[in-house]
């Protein structure tokens, strides 16, 4: 009976060890996700294009296939709102949603806005999928930094 009972526990320990050794299905799936709002472009806000386009969301996706962005949202706080058209962010790949005029490529996309979208001291960066699913959130709330990383 005791050769049973050890056998048993180590058969348990062992079966758990695994389990804990192993990443969660979220972790192993990866995300796309917010990764970085930078909210307050360099210099005086005077709505160049520069300076809009120095203002941006930087999103990021960790999964393992790239994923169709078409029809989700990013908001701001006032629900200033970008939705993107047809478009497939990578495996591992980011992608910048600048403020201003620009043309689109893989790496970057453009709001076409003549100003700005994101306040200088506090706001919340909202990514959501075409369902309206909300995907992640990034707030922040500072005047002593630039950018958040999310």
């Amino acid at each position: 009976m005791l050769r049973t009972r050890t056998a048993a526990a180590a058969v348990t320990v062992a079966a758990l060890g695994g389990l804990l050794a192993l990443p969660s299905p979220a972790q192993a799936a990866g995300s796309v996700h917010l990764y970085k709002v930078y909210y307050d472009s360099p210099g005086t806000d005077r709505g160049a294009n520069s300076s809009l386009n120095a203002e941006y969301v930087v999103i990021r996706n960790t999964t393992g296939s790239a994923v169709s962005l078409k029809g989700w949202t990013l908001t701001d706080a006032a629900n200033h709102k970008y939705t993107f058209g047809t478009y497939t962010l990578g495996k591992g790949k980011t992608v910048t949603v600048h403020t201003g005029k620009g043309t689109n490529t893989a790496a970057h996309r453009y709001q076409n806005r003549a100003w700005y979208v994101w306040n200088n001291d506090k706001d919340t960066a909202t990514l959501k999928k075409a369902n309206g699913a909300k995907v992640d959130t990034c707030s922040y709330n500072s005047t002593r930094h630039d950018y958040k990383m999310c």
